[in-house]
């Protein structure tokens, strides 16, 4: 009991913080829409973002097992504290809502089925479909974020694995997560395989630049070799998969990837730049990735984007709150109707028989 007393404690005191409180209300909103897919593919859970210390990001996903044995009633992400300073934010959040989305879909058993389809086929490589397979879970959740606010997932990525040389280059295969190495390089893979551009090519040569393979042992140089030689291939199977609960569909064409391309919101950072009102329409994902990729571009600087971040997550929780209110009056005026249509006396009928 008191261990899920914890767990909810910092989710709902800390809405009571000045400025913290509103943000994780808008963190919410943002959460919501990365778990939206059109066509009702799922129930959407209740998502509720809290802070706390640490590097990256976590969750407890909905309708799972509570230390007490209750089912949990909402999605909990955990937010670094240290990610609330601009669109990086959005690489962490989105990667745990991935979880909860890959989890209300199957994903992981569905891809898990695949590969080890692949590990009987391809007897040559069995062993590297194998190392693939183990990091299943982690990988699906950086696809969900790719391809919901684009380049801003892979460099939210860099700057949360950007550590000493013997962790970048460490693989654990008892670890759901990837090599921190190969981790990034293929989050720019995914991102050349939905959104061809050039700008993914720069992002993997710098990756290398930071921390280039020279000097690493021959058996682990070897296993890089030739894990990077399938990634290609590996992507492909990531972006044509069709799980049995999309009813045929891919998860580029649900996660409506196409308007990610980063000429589009380069287009779109253009078009607010001159109508900034148009930008609090939109939907928050893609406001996230519209900001990440001028970031990259170098149209936006680290202290603006700080800035306007703070103003669109103030925004979009205001506007849940009277657009909730709203809703509840109307509610409150129907019901006040009936109750008074209740009362009216109603004129006898009279039967013949």
């Amino acid at each position: 009991m008191l261990n899920e007393f914890d767990m909810f404690s910092d989710a709902i005191t800390q809405r009571s913080e000045q400025d913290n409180g509103t943000w994780l209300s808008g963190l919410d909103i943002v959460a919501a829409d990365a778990l939206c897919l059109p066509g009702q593919f799922y129930e959407l859970p209740p998502i509720i973002c809290y802070l706390d210390r640490g590097p990256g990001a976590a969750i407890r996903r909905a309708r799972t097992r509570l230390p007490g044995g209750y089912w949990n009633p909402v999605a909990l992400i955990k937010v670094p504290r240290e990610r609330m300073v601009g669109s990086g934010i959005a690489a962490s959040l989105i990667h745990e809502v991935g979880h909860q989305g890959a989890a209300l879909l199957d994903l992981v058993p569905s891809l898990r089925g695949a590969l080890q389809g692949l590990q009987r086929t391809d007897t040559a490589n069995r062993d590297m479909w194998a190392v693939w397979e183990r990091w299943i879970s982690e990988i699906v959740a950086d696809f969900w974020s790719v391809a919901r606010v684009g380049v801003i997932a892979t460099l939210g990525l860099i700057g949360v694995v950007s550590l000493p040389r013997a962790f970048v280059f460490r693989i654990d295969l008892n670890d759901p997560h990837p090599s921190p190495w190969l981790r990034v390089k293929l989050s720019a893979a995914m991102g050349q395989a939905l959104y061809p551009d050039p700008q993914w090519a720069r992002l993997t040569a710098l990756w290398e630049e930071l921390y280039p393979r020279k000097g690493l042992d021959p058996e682990r140089g070897a296993l890089f070799e030739r894990l990077e030689a399938l990634m290609p291939a590996f992507v492909a199977l990531l972006a044509g998969h069709r799980p049995a609960k999309l009813r045929g569909r891919t998860l580029p064409e649900v996660l409506t990837v196409s308007t990610r391309a980063p000429t589009e919101l380069t287009r779109l950072f253009s078009a607010w730049s001159e109508a900034p009102a148009e930008m609090y329409r939109a939907r928050p994902t893609l406001v996230f990735a519209v900001l990440g990729q001028a970031r990259a571009d170098g149209r936006l600087s680290p202290e603006d984007e700080s800035v306007l971040i703070g103003k669109l997550l103030t925004f979009w929780a205001l506007k849940t709150v009277l657009d909730t209110s709203y809703e509840c009056a109307l509610m409150s005026g129907r019901l006040r109707q009936s109750r008074a249509a209740a009362r009216q006396p109603q004129p006898h009928s009279l039967t013949i028989h």
